[in-house]
């Protein structure tokens, strides 16, 4: 197995067919169309077989409600949610909310993140605006069709969903999953790289990893991160201009080390609608509910010591384990939390991680042995009951 440290290589570099969004003035359907066809430029070296796969996972996507209450009376649906998906992902990430969701009455449209589901390089360039645009783009195809707007967002999107509700009096809930509400004021200075990257190309990034998975990136560009910390910086402006008086539905791991999870407790305390509920998967039932409203908070164990897991994390919250691609028995094993400084547990992550202790990368979970980072929810059908509940009551 060859585990020897990359140098940046083509996909470190714009593809030149992502870099912004280019949906505008298109019907939802011709979008989706349009990016299937980028994507399959973007990925024509791959095999056929693969290729298809990739652009599957990786596209927009459309789903119309197969139950449920789901007529409008001034429009086709009563309800419908635009899924935006996480910083470096894509919306692979999402299909098993958009099935339930469908399940539940919904119309139901994903988009694709500009910079995402081609190559790393394509975050070098971008800016927030153009994500939030996107989002904006998929809010107004959606009102087309819907009586009830509703956004729902993974980490980086769920941000973005916060901030599109917040100048859009049409959004009427709000479902977000790992929100990234707050990151490291490091990240301010990311950018500072342009002063001499143009001489050392390697500056740009954080890191320079093997992208070995197919639904989402693992090299990471630092004007994403200075992307992400101006956007939480403008949801932090707002938030003092403009109140959220809707139902918001939150989930997410107090051992968080991509986002502080401190700022979704935080955010859903701030929360006056009498039906926000926050679904929090701890390792410490006791450390979170001082001060927290009576009946908005509802902890999840995230230790289950027989299935090795030791936490959640950042990435486990919206997958179920029976994902093929990042569940339990699941095709990627996320160990790149080891390269390329261990390679030799890199090597024995990703050769048995049947044998790997999962949860979020923390010192303490580290001490335990060989760890991969836990990319999908042991408690999905508990998740998805909690979400049940919280629309029976919009």
């Amino acid at each position: 197995m060859n585990t020897s440290a990359p140098s940046l290589e083509a996909r470190h570099h714009p593809s030149g067919l992502n870099t912004g969004f280019n949906g505008g003035g298109l019907t939802f359907a011709d979008y989706v169309t349009r990016t299937r066809d980028m994507l399959a430029k973007a990925h024509a070296n791959m095999p056929a077989a693969d290729r298809a796969k990739i652009i599957d996972g990786n596209a927009p996507f459309e789903l119309k409600p197969t139950a449920g209450d789901f007529v409008g009376q001034k429009k086709p649906y009563r309800r419908g949610v635009l899924l935006t998906h996480g910083l470096t992902d894509s919306p692979y990430f999402m299909r098993p909310l958009a099935e339930f969701f469908r399940r539940n009455g919904f119309r139901v449209m994903a988009i694709l993140l500009p910079g995402h589901g081609t190559q790393p390089g394509d975050l070098l360039d971008v800016r927030w605006q153009d994500w939030a645009e996107a989002v904006a783009y998929g809010t107004d195809r959606l009102a087309e069709e819907v009586d009830e707007v509703y956004l729902a967002g993974l980490s980086a999107g769920g941000a973005l969903s916060i901030h599109q509700s917040l100048c859009d009096a049409r959004v009427q809930g709000l479902f977000v999953f790992s929100p990234a509400l707050k990151i490291s004021p490091r990240a301010k200075w990311a950018n500072l790289h342009k002063l001499y990257s143009w001489l050392i190309p390697q500056a740009k990034w954080v890191n320079i990893m093997p992208d070995r998975d197919i639904y989402k990136y693992e090299s990471f560009p630092k004007n994403t991160a200075a992307q992400m910390y101006a956007l939480t910086q403008t949801i932090s402006e707002q938030t003092l201009l403009h109140k959220l008086n809707i139902p918001v539905f939150a989930a997410a791991s107090a051992d968080d080390t991509t986002v502080e999870p401190t700022a979704t407790l935080n955010f859903m305390m701030r929360m006056p609608h009498p039906s926000g509920k926050l679904v929090l998967y701890t390792t410490d039932h006791d450390e979170h509910t001082k001060g927290f409203p009576s009946g908005k908070l509802e902890l999840v164990n995230s230790v289950l010591t027989e299935q090795k897991i030791l936490s959640s994390a950042h990435t486990a919250i919206v997958l179920p384990a029976t994902d093929p691609h990042y569940g339990a028995a699941g095709e990627y094993a996320n160990c790149i939390h080891y390269y390329p400084g261990d390679m030799e547990k890199y090597a024995a992550c990703l050769e048995h991680p049947e044998q790997a202790w999962q949860g979020e990368i923390t010192e303490q979970n580290l001490k335990a042995g060989i760890l991969r980072r836990l990319m999908y929810n042991p408690n999905f059908a508990a998740l998805e009951a909690s979400l049940r509940r919280f629309i029976e009551k919009l």
